[in-house]
Protein backbone atom coordinates (compact mmCIF):
# COMPACT_ATOMS: atom_id res chain seq x y z
CA UNK A 1 0.00 0.00 0.00
CA UNK A 2 1.38 3.38 -0.96
CA UNK A 3 0.77 6.59 0.89
CA UNK A 4 -0.32 9.65 -1.01
CA UNK A 5 2.40 12.18 -1.52
CA UNK A 6 1.75 15.06 0.82
CA UNK A 7 5.03 16.75 1.49
CA UNK A 8 5.41 19.80 3.63
CA UNK A 9 5.59 21.87 0.47
CA UNK A 10 2.18 20.63 -0.53
CA UNK A 11 0.52 21.25 2.82
CA UNK A 12 0.44 24.66 4.48
CA UNK A 13 -1.32 24.28 7.85
CA UNK A 14 -3.29 27.43 8.67
CA UNK A 15 -5.84 27.61 11.47
CA UNK A 16 -6.96 31.03 10.26
CA UNK A 17 -7.62 29.88 6.72
CA UNK A 18 -9.33 26.71 7.94
CA UNK A 19 -11.55 28.83 10.19
CA UNK A 20 -12.54 30.99 7.23
CA UNK A 21 -13.28 27.88 5.15
CA UNK A 22 -15.48 26.57 7.98
CA UNK A 23 -17.34 29.88 8.28
CA UNK A 24 -17.82 29.97 4.51
CA UNK A 25 -19.16 26.43 4.54
CA UNK A 26 -21.63 27.28 7.31
CA UNK A 27 -23.00 30.15 5.21
CA UNK A 28 -23.06 28.20 1.94
CA UNK A 29 -24.40 24.88 3.23
CA UNK A 30 -26.82 26.25 5.83
CA UNK A 31 -27.82 29.25 3.72
CA UNK A 32 -28.57 27.33 0.54
CA UNK A 33 -30.41 24.55 2.41
CA UNK A 34 -32.41 27.08 4.43
CA UNK A 35 -33.42 29.08 1.34
CA UNK A 36 -34.36 25.93 -0.59
CA UNK A 37 -36.65 24.82 2.24
CA UNK A 38 -38.19 28.27 2.74
CA UNK A 39 -38.77 28.66 -1.00
CA UNK A 40 -40.46 25.25 -1.14
CA UNK A 41 -42.80 26.40 1.67
CA UNK A 42 -43.53 29.53 -0.34
CA UNK A 43 -44.39 27.36 -3.34
CA UNK A 44 -46.68 25.30 -1.11
CA UNK A 45 -48.47 28.47 -0.01
CA UNK A 46 -48.78 29.60 -3.62
CA UNK A 47 -50.04 26.34 -5.10
CA UNK A 48 -51.62 24.59 -2.07
CA UNK A 49 -50.32 21.35 -3.60
CA UNK A 50 -48.20 18.91 -1.60
CA UNK A 51 -47.00 17.10 -4.72
CA UNK A 52 -45.56 20.32 -6.19
CA UNK A 53 -43.97 21.17 -2.82
CA UNK A 54 -42.30 17.74 -2.51
CA UNK A 55 -41.38 17.56 -6.18
CA UNK A 56 -39.57 20.90 -6.25
CA UNK A 57 -37.76 20.13 -2.99
CA UNK A 58 -36.63 16.77 -4.41
CA UNK A 59 -35.66 18.38 -7.73
CA UNK A 60 -33.35 20.81 -5.92
CA UNK A 61 -31.50 17.84 -4.37
CA UNK A 62 -30.79 16.04 -7.66
CA UNK A 63 -27.77 18.25 -8.57
CA UNK A 64 -25.80 16.35 -5.90
CA UNK A 65 -25.14 13.84 -8.68
CA UNK A 66 -23.02 16.54 -10.34
CA UNK A 67 -20.50 16.48 -7.50
CA UNK A 68 -17.90 14.46 -9.50
CA UNK A 69 -17.81 17.31 -12.03
CA UNK A 70 -17.34 19.72 -9.15
CA UNK A 71 -14.50 17.56 -7.90
CA UNK A 72 -12.81 17.55 -11.32
CA UNK A 73 -13.08 21.34 -11.53
CA UNK A 74 -11.71 21.64 -7.98
CA UNK A 75 -8.61 19.65 -8.91
CA UNK A 76 -7.90 21.95 -11.88
CA UNK A 77 -8.86 25.40 -10.61
CA UNK A 78 -7.75 27.60 -7.74
CA UNK A 79 -9.83 26.19 -4.88
CA UNK A 80 -9.86 29.45 -2.95
CA UNK A 81 -11.18 31.35 -5.96
CA UNK A 82 -13.80 28.66 -6.49
CA UNK A 83 -15.11 29.18 -2.96
CA UNK A 84 -15.38 32.91 -3.59
CA UNK A 85 -17.05 32.33 -6.96
CA UNK A 86 -19.61 29.85 -5.58
CA UNK A 87 -20.76 32.22 -2.83
CA UNK A 88 -20.72 35.17 -5.22
CA UNK A 89 -23.01 33.28 -7.63
CA UNK A 90 -25.33 32.41 -4.73
CA UNK A 91 -25.39 36.11 -3.84
CA UNK A 92 -26.29 37.10 -7.40
CA UNK A 93 -29.00 34.41 -7.71
CA UNK A 94 -30.53 35.41 -4.35
CA UNK A 95 -30.39 39.13 -5.21
CA UNK A 96 -32.05 38.52 -8.58
CA UNK A 97 -34.75 36.44 -6.92
CA UNK A 98 -35.41 39.22 -4.39
CA UNK A 99 -35.97 41.65 -7.26
CA UNK A 100 -38.43 39.27 -8.93
CA UNK A 101 -40.25 38.57 -5.65
CA UNK A 102 -40.54 42.30 -4.93
CA UNK A 103 -42.09 42.97 -8.34
CA UNK A 104 -44.36 39.93 -8.27
CA UNK A 105 -42.63 38.22 -11.19
CA UNK A 106 -41.33 35.19 -9.31
CA UNK A 107 -43.36 32.32 -10.75
CA UNK A 108 -43.14 28.74 -9.53
CA UNK A 109 -40.85 27.94 -12.47
CA UNK A 110 -38.51 30.82 -11.57
CA UNK A 111 -38.38 29.68 -7.95
CA UNK A 112 -37.70 26.09 -9.03
CA UNK A 113 -34.82 27.28 -11.23
CA UNK A 114 -33.35 29.28 -8.33
CA UNK A 115 -33.61 26.26 -6.01
CA UNK A 116 -31.90 24.03 -8.55
CA UNK A 117 -29.10 26.60 -8.95
CA UNK A 118 -28.59 26.62 -5.18
CA UNK A 119 -28.47 22.81 -5.33
CA UNK A 120 -25.92 22.85 -8.16
CA UNK A 121 -23.65 25.25 -6.28
CA UNK A 122 -23.92 23.09 -3.17
CA UNK A 123 -22.94 20.02 -5.22
CA UNK A 124 -19.91 21.86 -6.60
CA UNK A 125 -18.90 23.40 -3.27
CA UNK A 126 -18.92 20.25 -1.11
CA UNK A 127 -16.06 18.33 -2.85
CA UNK A 128 -14.09 21.56 -3.12
CA UNK A 129 -14.30 22.14 0.64
CA UNK A 130 -13.48 18.49 1.38
CA UNK A 131 -10.40 18.71 -0.85
CA UNK A 132 -9.25 21.91 0.90
CA UNK A 133 -9.19 20.42 4.41
CA UNK A 134 -5.98 18.32 4.02
CA UNK A 135 -4.22 21.39 2.62
CA UNK A 136 -5.01 23.56 5.63
CA UNK A 137 -4.44 21.29 8.63
CA UNK A 138 -1.66 18.94 9.63
CA UNK A 139 -2.25 15.21 9.21
CA UNK A 140 -2.45 14.86 13.01
CA UNK A 141 -5.46 17.22 13.08
CA UNK A 142 -7.10 15.92 9.90
CA UNK A 143 -9.69 13.79 11.70
CA UNK A 144 -10.60 16.65 14.02
CA UNK A 145 -10.98 19.05 11.08
CA UNK A 146 -13.14 16.63 9.10
CA UNK A 147 -15.25 16.13 12.21
CA UNK A 148 -15.96 19.86 12.33
CA UNK A 149 -16.84 19.91 8.61
CA UNK A 150 -19.19 16.95 9.10
CA UNK A 151 -20.71 18.60 12.18
CA UNK A 152 -21.48 21.69 10.11
CA UNK A 153 -23.23 19.55 7.49
CA UNK A 154 -25.18 17.63 10.14
CA UNK A 155 -26.12 20.79 12.02
CA UNK A 156 -27.27 22.38 8.76
CA UNK A 157 -29.56 19.43 8.18
CA UNK A 158 -31.15 20.05 11.59
CA UNK A 159 -31.35 23.83 11.47
CA UNK A 160 -32.31 24.43 7.83
CA UNK A 161 -35.92 23.16 8.06
CA UNK A 162 -36.43 24.68 11.52
CA UNK A 163 -34.91 28.11 10.82
CA UNK A 164 -36.29 28.14 7.29
CA UNK A 165 -39.84 27.65 8.55
CA UNK A 166 -39.52 30.13 11.42
CA UNK A 167 -37.80 32.90 9.45
CA UNK A 168 -40.19 32.49 6.52
CA UNK A 169 -43.14 32.96 8.87
CA UNK A 170 -41.57 35.93 10.69
CA UNK A 171 -39.82 37.81 7.87
CA UNK A 172 -41.54 36.86 4.65
CA UNK A 173 -39.87 35.23 1.67
CA UNK A 174 -38.46 38.35 -0.04
CA UNK A 175 -36.81 39.63 3.13
CA UNK A 176 -35.41 36.18 3.96
CA UNK A 177 -33.90 35.74 0.50
CA UNK A 178 -32.47 39.27 0.82
CA UNK A 179 -30.73 38.37 4.07
CA UNK A 180 -29.39 35.27 2.32
CA UNK A 181 -27.98 37.40 -0.49
CA UNK A 182 -26.14 39.59 2.03
CA UNK A 183 -24.80 36.53 3.88
CA UNK A 184 -23.50 34.97 0.67
CA UNK A 185 -21.84 38.24 -0.28
CA UNK A 186 -20.12 38.56 3.11
CA UNK A 187 -18.97 34.92 2.90
CA UNK A 188 -17.44 35.55 -0.52
CA UNK A 189 -15.67 38.61 0.89
CA UNK A 190 -14.18 36.75 3.87
CA UNK A 191 -13.06 33.88 1.63
CA UNK A 192 -10.79 36.26 -0.27
CA UNK A 193 -8.52 36.16 2.81
CA UNK A 194 -8.07 32.37 2.66
CA UNK A 195 -4.58 31.24 1.65
CA UNK A 196 -4.39 27.91 -0.17
CA UNK A 197 -1.47 26.37 -2.07
CA UNK A 198 -2.17 26.31 -5.80
CA UNK A 199 -0.10 25.16 -8.74
CA UNK A 200 -1.56 25.51 -12.22
CA UNK A 201 -1.77 22.18 -14.03
CA UNK A 202 -1.12 22.34 -17.81
CA UNK A 203 -3.76 21.04 -20.21
CA UNK A 204 -3.51 20.24 -23.90
CA UNK A 205 -7.23 20.14 -24.73
CA UNK A 206 -10.36 22.23 -24.22
CA UNK A 207 -11.74 22.68 -20.70
CA UNK A 208 -14.64 20.29 -21.36
CA UNK A 209 -12.36 17.54 -22.70
CA UNK A 210 -9.94 18.12 -19.84
CA UNK A 211 -12.71 17.70 -17.28
CA UNK A 212 -13.90 14.50 -18.99
CA UNK A 213 -10.31 13.22 -19.02
CA UNK A 214 -9.85 14.14 -15.35
CA UNK A 215 -13.08 12.40 -14.39
CA UNK A 216 -11.85 9.28 -16.13
CA UNK A 217 -8.57 9.58 -14.27
CA UNK A 218 -10.46 9.91 -10.99
CA UNK A 219 -12.59 6.84 -11.69
CA UNK A 220 -9.51 4.85 -12.73
CA UNK A 221 -7.66 5.79 -9.55
CA UNK A 222 -10.69 5.02 -7.39
CA UNK A 223 -11.01 1.59 -9.00
CA UNK A 224 -7.31 0.72 -9.22
CA UNK A 225 -6.37 1.63 -5.64
CA UNK A 226 -7.53 -1.46 -3.78
CA UNK A 227 -8.09 0.30 -0.44
CA UNK A 228 -9.99 3.25 -1.91
CA UNK A 229 -12.12 0.83 -3.94
CA UNK A 230 -12.96 -1.17 -0.81
CA UNK A 231 -13.81 1.99 1.11
CA UNK A 232 -16.05 3.19 -1.73
CA UNK A 233 -18.02 -0.05 -1.57
CA UNK A 234 -18.06 0.15 2.23
CA UNK A 235 -19.59 3.62 2.12
CA UNK A 236 -22.12 2.61 -0.52
CA UNK A 237 -23.23 -0.49 1.38
CA UNK A 238 -23.53 1.42 4.65
CA UNK A 239 -25.64 4.03 2.86
CA UNK A 240 -27.72 1.25 1.36
CA UNK A 241 -28.37 -0.68 4.59
CA UNK A 242 -27.79 1.50 7.67
CA UNK A 243 -28.47 5.15 6.84
CA UNK A 244 -31.80 4.65 5.00
CA UNK A 245 -33.14 2.55 7.86
CA UNK A 246 -32.49 5.40 10.31
CA UNK A 247 -34.12 7.94 7.98
CA UNK A 248 -37.18 5.80 7.20
CA UNK A 249 -37.69 3.86 10.42
CA UNK A 250 -37.34 6.68 12.95
CA UNK A 251 -40.24 8.89 11.85
CA UNK A 252 -42.35 5.86 10.93
CA UNK A 253 -41.88 4.14 14.29
CA UNK A 254 -42.43 7.33 16.28
CA UNK A 255 -45.58 8.27 14.36
CA UNK A 256 -47.32 5.01 13.51
CA UNK A 257 -46.02 2.47 16.04
CA UNK A 258 -45.34 4.45 19.20
CA UNK A 259 -47.93 7.15 18.33
CA UNK A 260 -45.71 9.84 19.82
CA UNK A 261 -47.09 13.32 20.36
CA UNK A 262 -45.76 16.22 18.31
CA UNK A 263 -43.48 17.22 21.18
CA UNK A 264 -42.10 13.70 21.63
CA UNK A 265 -41.65 13.33 17.90
CA UNK A 266 -39.65 16.56 17.82
CA UNK A 267 -37.51 15.41 20.73
CA UNK A 268 -36.88 12.04 19.10
CA UNK A 269 -35.82 13.53 15.77
CA UNK A 270 -33.72 16.11 17.61
CA UNK A 271 -31.90 13.36 19.52
CA UNK A 272 -31.18 11.61 16.22
CA UNK A 273 -29.64 14.72 14.66
CA UNK A 274 -27.78 15.62 17.87
CA UNK A 275 -26.28 12.12 17.88
CA UNK A 276 -24.86 12.66 14.39
CA UNK A 277 -23.32 15.93 15.53
CA UNK A 278 -21.94 14.27 18.69
CA UNK A 279 -20.36 11.54 16.57
CA UNK A 280 -18.73 14.15 14.34
CA UNK A 281 -17.32 16.02 17.34
CA UNK A 282 -16.21 12.86 19.14
CA UNK A 283 -14.38 11.25 16.22
CA UNK A 284 -11.14 13.03 17.10
CA UNK A 285 -11.15 11.34 20.51
CA UNK A 286 -11.60 7.79 19.25
CA UNK A 287 -9.91 7.87 15.85
CA UNK A 288 -6.44 7.21 17.30
CA UNK A 289 -7.65 3.81 18.47
CA UNK A 290 -9.34 2.95 15.17
CA UNK A 291 -7.66 0.77 12.54
CA UNK A 292 -8.80 -0.34 9.11
CA UNK A 293 -8.52 -4.02 10.03
CA UNK A 294 -10.81 -3.48 13.04
CA UNK A 295 -13.38 -1.29 11.29
CA UNK A 296 -15.64 -4.31 10.98
CA UNK A 297 -16.12 -4.33 14.76
CA UNK A 298 -17.79 -0.91 14.67
CA UNK A 299 -20.13 -2.10 11.92
CA UNK A 300 -20.83 -5.27 13.91
CA UNK A 301 -21.89 -3.17 16.89
CA UNK A 302 -24.37 -1.33 14.65
CA UNK A 303 -25.86 -4.66 13.56
CA UNK A 304 -26.11 -5.86 17.16
CA UNK A 305 -27.77 -2.61 18.32
CA UNK A 306 -30.42 -2.99 15.60
CA UNK A 307 -31.62 -6.16 17.38
CA UNK A 308 -32.96 -4.42 20.52
CA UNK A 309 -34.22 -1.58 18.26
CA UNK A 310 -36.46 -4.17 16.58
CA UNK A 311 -37.38 -5.86 19.86
CA UNK A 312 -38.71 -2.69 21.52
CA UNK A 313 -41.25 -2.15 18.71
CA UNK A 314 -42.71 -5.66 18.87
CA UNK A 315 -46.40 -5.81 19.91
CA UNK A 316 -45.35 -7.30 23.25
CA UNK A 317 -43.35 -4.20 24.22
CA UNK A 318 -45.66 -1.66 22.56
CA UNK A 319 -48.52 -2.93 24.76
CA UNK A 320 -46.57 -1.86 27.85
CA UNK A 321 -47.09 1.80 26.97
CA UNK A 322 -45.43 4.53 24.95
CA UNK A 323 -42.30 5.10 27.04
CA UNK A 324 -40.52 1.70 26.84
CA UNK A 325 -40.73 1.63 23.05
CA UNK A 326 -39.98 5.34 22.64
CA UNK A 327 -36.96 5.46 24.94
CA UNK A 328 -35.59 2.08 23.83
CA UNK A 329 -35.85 2.82 20.13
CA UNK A 330 -34.42 6.35 20.38
CA UNK A 331 -31.50 5.11 22.49
CA UNK A 332 -30.65 2.45 19.91
CA UNK A 333 -30.94 4.81 16.96
CA UNK A 334 -28.78 7.39 18.76
CA UNK A 335 -25.99 4.83 19.23
CA UNK A 336 -26.23 3.80 15.57
CA UNK A 337 -26.10 7.44 14.41
CA UNK A 338 -23.00 8.16 16.51
CA UNK A 339 -21.14 5.08 15.25
CA UNK A 340 -22.20 5.60 11.62
CA UNK A 341 -20.91 9.20 11.71
CA UNK A 342 -17.60 8.17 13.28
CA UNK A 343 -17.06 5.40 10.71
CA UNK A 344 -17.98 7.75 7.86
CA UNK A 345 -15.46 10.41 8.91
CA UNK A 346 -12.76 7.80 9.54
CA UNK A 347 -13.24 6.49 6.00
CA UNK A 348 -13.10 10.02 4.55
CA UNK A 349 -9.84 10.78 6.37
CA UNK A 350 -8.28 7.52 5.20
CA UNK A 351 -9.21 8.25 1.58
CA UNK A 352 -7.80 11.77 1.91
CA UNK A 353 -4.45 10.48 3.16
CA UNK A 354 -4.42 7.77 0.48
CA UNK A 355 -5.04 10.17 -2.40
CA UNK A 356 -2.63 12.63 -4.00
CA UNK A 357 -3.72 16.30 -3.62
CA UNK A 358 -4.22 16.63 -7.39
CA UNK A 359 -6.91 13.93 -7.33
CA UNK A 360 -8.57 14.76 -4.00
CA UNK A 361 -11.54 16.68 -5.39
CA UNK A 362 -12.44 14.05 -7.99
CA UNK A 363 -12.00 11.05 -5.73
CA UNK A 364 -13.94 12.53 -2.80
CA UNK A 365 -16.73 13.61 -5.14
CA UNK A 366 -16.94 10.14 -6.70
CA UNK A 367 -17.20 8.53 -3.28
CA UNK A 368 -19.91 10.98 -2.24
CA UNK A 369 -21.85 10.49 -5.47
CA UNK A 370 -21.76 6.68 -5.15
CA UNK A 371 -22.94 6.94 -1.54
CA UNK A 372 -25.69 9.42 -2.51
CA UNK A 373 -26.96 7.05 -5.21
CA UNK A 374 -27.08 4.11 -2.79
CA UNK A 375 -29.15 5.93 -0.15
CA UNK A 376 -32.33 6.51 -2.23
CA UNK A 377 -32.32 2.87 -3.32
CA UNK A 378 -32.16 1.79 0.31
CA UNK A 379 -34.98 4.19 1.20
CA UNK A 380 -37.20 2.66 -1.50
CA UNK A 381 -36.44 -0.88 -0.31
CA UNK A 382 -37.18 -0.05 3.33
CA UNK A 383 -40.28 1.90 2.35
CA UNK A 384 -41.63 -1.17 0.55
CA UNK A 385 -40.52 -3.39 3.44
CA UNK A 386 -42.28 -1.37 6.12
CA UNK A 387 -45.40 -1.16 3.95
CA UNK A 388 -45.42 -4.92 3.48
CA UNK A 389 -44.97 -5.53 7.21
CA UNK A 390 -47.38 -2.95 8.58
CA UNK A 391 -48.03 -3.85 12.21
CA UNK A 392 -44.83 -5.91 12.26
CA UNK A 393 -42.29 -3.14 11.77
CA UNK A 394 -39.75 -5.09 13.75
CA UNK A 395 -39.28 -7.45 10.76
CA UNK A 396 -37.48 -4.95 8.46
CA UNK A 397 -35.42 -3.72 11.42
CA UNK A 398 -34.27 -7.23 12.28
CA UNK A 399 -33.56 -7.83 8.60
CA UNK A 400 -31.30 -4.76 8.68
CA UNK A 401 -29.61 -6.18 11.78
CA UNK A 402 -28.84 -9.44 10.00
CA UNK A 403 -27.66 -7.66 6.83
CA UNK A 404 -25.37 -5.35 8.82
CA UNK A 405 -23.83 -8.25 10.74
CA UNK A 406 -23.18 -10.09 7.46
CA UNK A 407 -21.65 -6.87 6.10
CA UNK A 408 -19.36 -6.62 9.13
CA UNK A 409 -18.15 -10.18 8.63
CA UNK A 410 -17.48 -9.43 4.97
CA UNK A 411 -15.45 -6.34 5.86
CA UNK A 412 -13.43 -8.36 8.34
CA UNK A 413 -12.10 -10.46 5.49
CA UNK A 414 -11.83 -7.63 2.95
CA UNK A 415 -9.83 -5.34 5.24
CA UNK A 416 -7.61 -7.98 6.81
CA UNK A 417 -4.02 -6.80 6.64
CA UNK A 418 -4.93 -3.08 6.35
CA UNK A 419 -3.85 -0.72 9.10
Amino acid sequence: MTQAPQSTSDVVPSSRSFGLVLVGQIVTVLGSSLLRFALSLYVLDLTKRADVFAGILALSSLPMLLSPIGGAISDRANRQRLMVAYDAVCCVVAAGLVALLATGRASVVVIAVAMVLFGVIGAMETPNTTACVPLLVSQERLTWANGLVQAVQSLSGVLAPVLGGILYAVMGIAELVGVGAVAFGLAALTETFIRLPYKRRPRSASLARTIVHDLGEGFRFTWSDHLVRKLMFAGALLNLIVTPLIIIATPLVLRTVVHASDAMYGVGMGVLEASSILGALAVGLVSKRMRMNTLWRWILVVGVVFVPAGFVVTPMIVKLGIWPSFLGFIACVAVVAIIATIVSIFVVVRVQTQTAPGNLGKVMAILMAVAQCAAPLGQVVYGLGFQAFTGREYVPILFAAAATIVLAVGFRGALRGEH
